[in-house]
């Protein structure tokens, strides 16, 4: 029984978790509207599919919770920022400079509470 209770608490996900989720998928969705709708043809196609892939590899490599890379705190907090910032630099240059600000916003408090849980 404390097996079940143990891996019950090692598993719990939080309300942050499933919002950096959803950001993340977020970020891959901007970044793909970004890229197909900021170049011209033929362009758009490659960037509007390298770009989130791009983002989701780097993502994969080193900031996921099942990452190949294990990096130091300062190493993910630098990819987080450079991955979900190009996110909101992208809604900015498509003239959504709202929808930049509320994501950039909610995605560093979400990375500062995140951050600090690392630390714990």
């Amino acid at each position: 029984m404390d097996f079940v209770q143990e891996q019950t608490a090692a598993t719990r996900i939080s309300f942050n978790d499933v919002l950096r989720f959803v950001l993340e998928l977020f970020t891959f969705f901007t970044l793909g509207w970004w890229g197909f709708t900021a170049w011209p043809f033929p362009w758009n196609i490659a960037f509007g599919i390298a770009t989130p892939l791009f983002a989701i590899v780097v993502w994969g490599l080193f900031r996921s919770p099942r990452a190949v890379f294990h990096i130091d705190a300062f190493g993910k907090a630098l990819v987080e920022i450079v991955v979900m910032g190009s996110a909101a630099l992208a809604w900015l240059m498509l003239g959504q400079p709202i929808i930049a600000a509320v994501f950039g916003v909610v995605a560093v408090i979400s990375g500062v509470i995140s951050g600090r849980k690392e630390f714990q």
